[in-house]
């Protein structure tokens, strides 16, 4: 069984990256949609790779058989320890990861890049106004044009809690894959706290605090009228 060990790693590996690239959108949990045909190919080069390096393991096993073979002279099948590189092909393969969630938004650093303050576009019209956390993070913070006074904005992401009781509604942005994400959190008053982690959709308005683009404004307020449950997206991240 060891003779086709690397063999077997290389189509596990590429199997779990067809599970969740080819037959269904659980990459989003990891990488950007845009990433998916390279998954996909990538995948399918994998378990190519590995069945032929069988093939050709076996045919190996074949001329030795039927030729004469010196017992003296063994063949090196690699540390045994090897083998637990299995493990983590098999996780991925039956137990797909979560996409990440509160406990990596919560250990972010509380630094946030420097913005100019500027002038946003006009928002669309009509009340509510479907809005990413991001966006309505960045108007919140940075519009000088004040864009989010008076409307009634909704918006979807998961729940995080503070330590001092509030709570917000909070999305992971990526520029590539999670491991670049960044956390936008809008802190939600007005409205009890549901568990960590689920996911909710909340209307309201903008509670201005603090000077633009300072610290004093983040996380930015939202008044709310109104929290429902949501329904995990199937992509759980914003894009930046």
């Amino acid at each position: 069984m060891r003779r086709y060990g690397p063999a077997l790693l290389l189509m596990l590996v590429g199997a779990a990256i067809l599970r969740i690239s080819a037959f269904s959108t659980l990459y989003l949990r990891y990488v950007q949609a845009g990433l998916r045909p390279y998954l996909i190919v990538s995948g399918a080069a994998l378990v190519l790779l590995g069945a032929a390096m069988a093939v050709v393991r076996r045919s190996a096993r074949d001329d030795e058989d039927g030729g004469e073979h010196d017992p003296g002279h063994g063949h090196g099948h690699g540390p045994r320890v090897a083998w637990l590189l299995t493990l983590p092909a098999l996780a991925l393969l039956l137990f797909p990861p979560p996409a990440l969630g509160s406990y990596s938004a919560e250990r972010e650093a509380a630094q946030r890049a420097a913005r100019a303050v500027g002038t946003f576009p006009a928002l669309p019209a009509g009340d509510p106004v479907e809005i990413a956390v991001g966006e309505f993070a960045s108007r919140a913070v940075y519009d000088s044009g004040r864009s989010l006074k008076g409307r009634t904005v909704r918006m979807t992401g998961f729940v995080t809690h503070g330590d001092d009781g509030s709570w917000y509604v909070t999305r992971l942005l990526v520029s590539c894959c999670a491991a670049d994400a960044t956390t936008s959190k809008v802190e939600v008053r007005g409205e009890d706290a549901s568990p960590a982690d689920s996911w909710v959709t909340v209307t309201g308005t903008w509670h201005p605090e603090g000077k633009l683009g300072t610290d004093s404004a983040w996380p930015p307020v939202l008044d709310a009228t109104a929290v429902k449950q949501a329904k995990q997206p199937a992509d759980p991240y914003e894009k930046r």
